[in-house]
């Protein structure tokens, strides 16, 4: 272990029991350490033990005799819990005394990412591979998406950030990206909750698994009025140095005073910056109000002159006003007696008006009476027509039917016809066969014979069948002609009548 200063607080790298980290050369690879401050005695049997406060000052010095008195573990996560506290609050006053977005270079912001880093890391689970031991809170932070289905974007996007190449790189990706979304509370509420998860990553007695766990959670609601804007792609998050600087929470009443007399020359720049940009304000306001007193003088000579013109004119249309109103008085005058002499021939053009109209009127009735009568007319000759033309329409159907009996017929006789043929083939075969055969000549002949009248018979109904045919043709022919040439003298007699009447 290395001595400490006792002047400025501690400023080297010690080793302790209690977990936590000190700046300097020493071991920083995740095992916490506590400030230890020896004696120039070294044979003195019991040592000094600085535990920071919640203020940020250099807490208590507590005098132990043996450290086995205390749980270490229990020792790791209050010393834990007191920088998370430390960093928070640091973080936070300074944020709001900043006054504007914290980017990725702000001192407080580092020094809270590598404590949380810290907390993380406390009591994890070491799980072997095939070529090292791995020991990193990528996995408990990738559970997080399953717990929280709004954490799935946060974490599709540090898989997908292309230089992260360790799942160390990927958890200090994702704790920055949920400062940035002011979640990282709600994440990380959602996990410790899950105890029976959690204890597949750390042990038993770990920082996360106990009630400091909770605590710092709820520290972490503090953050959310903070605003952060880091950028994650293009910082190496993979060969980072987590140290906790411990300077920055050890401080002297010189540096704290110091501190004030700072804040206080900020407060009065500040305030100096806003007369000064006040000011400037106000003199261009009084600029604009000048410039604007002068257009509107201006524009107030030019009115007081449009004014006097206007008065002009209203004097000039008065005249013409009173001129128009004399002329109006004559033209009224003019109309009145043309008016009296116009009701005269009106009155006498209505009287011959009326006299003229009784001889129209019985002239009107005489020719709506003859209009009736030929109306009347012309519906009867059209209600025969429709008689004519419907019988038309049944004598070309007959037709029609006609047509389609003869075809049928004829489709008969193509029938026989083909029946006659097979007879005649069926006839040439058994004579053949009759030729051939001396044993069935007889039998033969008689089928022949049998054959022969029945083909006569066939061959005599066609015949009578053609001749019907014939028959129903030439009366059907000579019956269409009787009715187009009755239908057509009858179309003939109306048409004549028609015109007869018409004129």
């Amino acid at each position: 272990m290395a001595k400490v200063p006792r002047s400025d607080g501690l400023q080297g790298a010690s080793t302790g029991p209690a977990g936590v980290p000190l700046q300097g050369r020493g071991n920083n690879r995740g095992r916490a350490m506590t400030f230890q401050v020896w004696g120039r005695r070294r044979e003195a049997s019991h040592d000094l033990a600085w535990v920071p406060d919640a203020e940020g000052g250099r807490g208590t010095a507590m005098r132990r005799r043996t450290p086995a008195t205390k749980d270490p573990t229990a020792v790791e996560r209050a010393n834990l819990l007191n920088m998370a506290k430390l960093s928070i609050k640091g973080l936070i006053e300074s944020a709001l005394s900043f006054g504007r977005t914290l980017d990725s270079d702000y001192p407080p912001l580092q020094q809270f990412f590598v404590v949380m880093e810290h907390c993380l890391k406390h009591g994890l689970k070491v799980r072997k591979s095939f070529l090292s031991y791995n020991k990193t809170i990528w996995g408990p932070l990738e559970l997080v998406e399953k717990l929280y289905p709004e954490a799935e974007e946060i974490g599709a996007s540090v898989r997908d950030l292309p230089g992260l190449k360790t799942p160390l790189g990927r958890a200090r990706a994702w704790l920055r990206l949920a400062l940035m979304q002011k979640k990282m509370a709600d994440y990380l509420r959602c996990l410790i909750i899950q105890r029976d998860l959690l204890s597949e990553f750390y042990e038993y007695h770990a920082l996360m698994m106990e009630e400091e766990g909770a605590v710092i959670v709820g520290l972490l609601v503090g953050l959310n009025v903070i605003d952060a804007n880091l950028c994650v792609k293009g910082e190496d998050l993979d060969s980072q140095v987590g140290v906790i600087d411990f300077s920055m929470y050890l401080k002297n009443e010189e540096d704290i005073g110091n501190k004030e007399r700072n804040v206080q020359i900020a407060a009065i720049l500040d305030q100096k910056n806003y007369v000064e940009e006040l000011n400037r304000q106000l003199n261009s306001t009084v600029s604009s109000l000048h410039s604007r007193v002068d257009s509107l003088e201006k524009s107030n000579t030019k009115l007081i002159e449009e004014l006097a013109i206007a008065k002009n004119n209203i004097i000039k249309l008065q005249e013409e006003n009173h001129q128009l109103r004399s002329e109006n008085k004559l033209i009224l005058m003019k109309t009145q007696q043309h008016l009296e002499v116009t009701k005269v021939d009106v009155e006498t053009e209505l009287q011959t008006y009326k006299h003229s109209r009784q001889g129209l009127d019985e002239m009107y009735n005489e020719a709506r009476r003859q209009l009736r009568d030929e109306s009347q007319l012309r519906q009867d000759v059209e209600n025969e027509l429709a008689v004519q033309v419907s019988m038309k329409h049944e004598i070309e159907l007959a037709m029609k039917l006609l047509e389609k009996d003869i075809h049928e017929k004829q489709d008969t006789l193509i029938g026989l016809r083909q029946q006659l043929e097979e007879v005649k083939a069926i006839n040439i075969e058994t004579y053949q066969k009759l030729q051939g055969s001396e044993d069935g000549l007889k039998e033969k002949n008689e089928i022949i014979a049998r054959l022969e009248e029945k083909t006569s018979k066939i061959t005599a109904a066609m015949r009578q069948l053609e001749q019907s045919d014939n028959d129903l043709l030439t009366q059907t022919r000579t019956i269409a002609m009787s009715l187009v040439k009755c239908a057509s003298s009858d179309a003939q007699d109306q048409y004549k009548l028609v015109k007869d009447i018409s004129f």
